[in-house]
């Protein structure tokens, strides 16, 4: 059994700053005949994946079998990933980043294409602020570590806006959502599809999204050695989220219908949040990488990853 060290998994935790321990299971040996998927309840590809069961029917003939494992969020699923409790899942671009800095060997396998237009600067409907530049000064939520946490940071500058001009409070989603009913933040930066919840719910009025800001790419991340040694079951499980990502990009109204029981939201919250991903994927590029290098230089710069890292490393070596 391969353990870690009580060290490394509180420099890790401390990273990636977990609001909730989330169980994991301990970290096991290397199974060529189990495929243990993290994914969170989001992430609509992977969720309608599971319900349809077709990974399960394509992977049934070589003998694997499909175990899938809920995350809350991205910073937990890179740390089951880290411990050895997963195999793969499906993240957004900045957990990895914070990740790879803690020293968790996962490699990327693939990535989404942009949806800038799916994170977003919330205020309430009622806010007297009218542009980014007037939150200087504010109160403004986010998950730490996430996509958001860069997208505020690359909005702020083209507002002419430093971070540090900005009060950032580190809250969960559901965190979030609760201060920003009450008042007590001015501004919230999230992501699909709970903005689109917020617009829907509560009338949140956007202040400015990601379009034009930052990619806000997608990614599909394995465990190294699963990776080298099952990159056939890999190709597998790529081929049949493309096909529901097809679905889901040609159907929002049917997929949004089957995901709202499942995703907890109303139909009409999901079919606009549908909307603002594209649900294709692609091999890893020379273009991605670059958009995942100025991620961790920028994470860097406002200390929150304590060292550079390079993430070319985090690919397989061919």
């Amino acid at each position: 059994m391969k353990l870690i060290s009580a060290k490394r998994r509180s420099l890790f935790g401390a990273l990636l700053s977990l609001a909730l321990a989330t169980p994991l299971i301990a970290h096991a040996d290397f199974n060529p005949k189990l495929l243990r998927i993290g994914f969170q309840k989001s992430a609509a590809t992977l969720v309608l994946l599971k319900g349809s069961g077709e990974l399960e029917k394509r992977l049934a003939p070589q003998g694997v079998d499909v175990k899938w494992v809920e995350f809350p969020a991205g910073p937990q699923l890179l740390e089951g990933l880290n411990v050895g409790s997963i195999d793969f899942g499906f993240v957004g671009e900045a957990p990895p980043i914070v990740a790879q800095a803690a020293g968790a060997n996962f490699v990327y396998v693939g990535f989404e294409g942009e949806a800038g237009a799916a994170e977003a600067v919330l205020v309430p409907k009622d806010s007297p602020i009218k542009s980014i530049a007037e939150l200087k000064g504010k109160r403004v939520a986010l998950n730490k570590g996430s996509n958001v946490h860069y997208f505020l940071v690359k909005v702020l500058e083209k507002n002419g806006l430093k971070y540090s001009d900005v009060t950032v409070n580190f809250l969960t989603p559901a965190d979030a959502r609760a201060a920003f009913e009450k008042g007590s933040i001015d501004a919230w930066v999230i992501w699909d599809p709970f903005t689109a919840a917020a617009e829907k719910q509560i009338g949140a009025r956007v202040l400015a999204n990601g379009k034009g800001v930052v990619k806000n790419y997608q990614f599909f991340l394995a465990e190294r050695e699963f990776a080298t040694k099952r990159a056939d079951v890999l190709k597998v499980v790529l081929e049949e989220a493309n096909k529901q990502g097809q679905f889901i990009a040609k159907n929002h109204k049917a997929a949004a219908a089957q995901l709202s029981p499942q995703q907890g939201l109303p139909a009409d919250v999901l079919e606009l949040s549908l909307s603002r991903y594209e649900h294709s994927f692609y091999p890893i590029t020379e273009e991605a990488l670059t958009s995942q290098q100025q991620i961790a230089d920028t994470f860097l710069d406002v200390k929150l990853i304590p060292a550079p890292i390079k993430v070319r490393d985090a690919l397989l070596k061919r």
